[in-house]
């Protein structure tokens, strides 16, 4: 389904940036030209992520020399990415979002397309999918893809490259997600939890060898991706009802534990034997205890999670589109 617009859309780039004095200025210039022709208001925002080699100053020389419409956000210190995009979705003013790396491998040419293909494929989130990715093969491409593929089983949002930054929001859903710790590499997963997964897309964009600076991954981040992983498909699958994820649980130990403590009361009574130095046992009274544990913890996040969620500004849900209150009438009695 496609939809139209009576007017172009407002959109807002934002671009975390850590390190990265020398690709400030050809990123802005890029920018600039990729965007020249964009047919709606924009406006550039440059997230400094407590650089110390000098990018927060580089940015706000380019943000006088280029006017108003270039925001820049310096953070205090080093929070990471995930932090520097949050500062910047709050910051922004756009109806439209779209996220790119500050270094330069991301072609901003690709946004008004992006853009534009959101709209009529009548998307929340079009992600980038770096079908010619220009990095090493052994360290970026084979660990990346294995971690699709995962990614994907597990959560059931398939797409070819979740680590590509360059993605197009509606803000309206995107800023009903929350991030935080290192969130930005699973966004798509955390979108599909305010919206249907069948409304997340990607498209194939241009991707570009690094020229300047240093890449700030390494081998080390497959590992926080696995941890990153099992919490996404927590709060996916359990976010609105962690009783459900623990109590299960505890339901399967408790099974496991009265079964193991009916088999010893059969030998104790039936056959006469003794079960007081079995190890049995104590593996059953284990799976007992630990039952009890895992449906107490269950029946704590349930309160919790209705606390979170009956004090809280979001709902847990939220409406893709309504009629107008505003016209809404009676149906009166004939």
């Amino acid at each position: 389904m496609s939809t139209t617009t009576a007017h172009p859309k407002s959109l807002s780039v934002v671009i975390p940036m850590y390190e990265e004095v020398d690709n400030v200025a050809p990123l802005i210039s890029r920018v600039h030209e990729g965007l020249g022709e964009y047919p709606g208001p924009w406006e550039l925002i440059c997230v400094d992520d407590g650089s110390r080699d000098g990018t927060g100053k580089r940015l706000r020389e380019q943000a006088a020399q280029y006017g108003a419409h270039v925001r820049v956000i310096e953070l205090r210190r080093n929070f990471g990415q995930t932090a520097a995009m949050q500062a910047g979705f709050d910051a922004a003013r756009g109806e439209r979002i779209a996220t790119l790396d500050g270094d330069l491998q991301n072609d901003p040419a690709d946004i008004p397309r992006l853009v534009r293909e959101l709209q009529e494929r009548d998307l929340d989130l079009l992600q980038g999918w770096r079908q010619r990715r220009q990095d090493g093969l052994l360290l970026r491409k084979i660990p990346s893809r294995i971690a699709n593929r995962l990614i994907a089983r597990v959560t059931g949002v398939a797409l070819h490259d979740y680590g590509c930054s360059l993605k197009v929001y509606r803000s309206e859903v995107i800023k009903r997600v929350r991030l935080f710790g290192e969130m930005h590499r699973f966004i798509p997963v955390w979108v599909a939890g305010v919206t249907d997964p069948s409304r997340i897309g990607e498209t194939a964009v241009h991707h570009e060898a690094r020229r300047f600076g240093r890449s700030k991954y390494g081998i080390s981040r497959t590992f926080r991706v696995l941890l990153d992983l099992l919490a996404a498909f927590f709060f996916l699958r359990y976010g609105a009802r962690p009783g459900h994820f623990f109590g299960s649980i505890g339901l399967i130990f408790g099974a496991i534990g009265s079964l193991i403590m009916a088999y010893l009361l059969v030998i104790k009574f039936a056959m006469g034997e003794d079960v007081g130095h079995r190890p049995l046992l104590f593996v059953g009274i284990l799976f007992l205890v630990a039952s009890i544990q895992l449906l107490t913890t269950g029946v704590l996040s349930e309160l919790l999670a209705r606390t979170f969620f009956a004090s809280s500004d979001h709902p847990n849900f939220n409406v893709a589109r309504q009629s107008d209150p505003e016209q809404a009438r009676w149906r009166m009695p004939e």
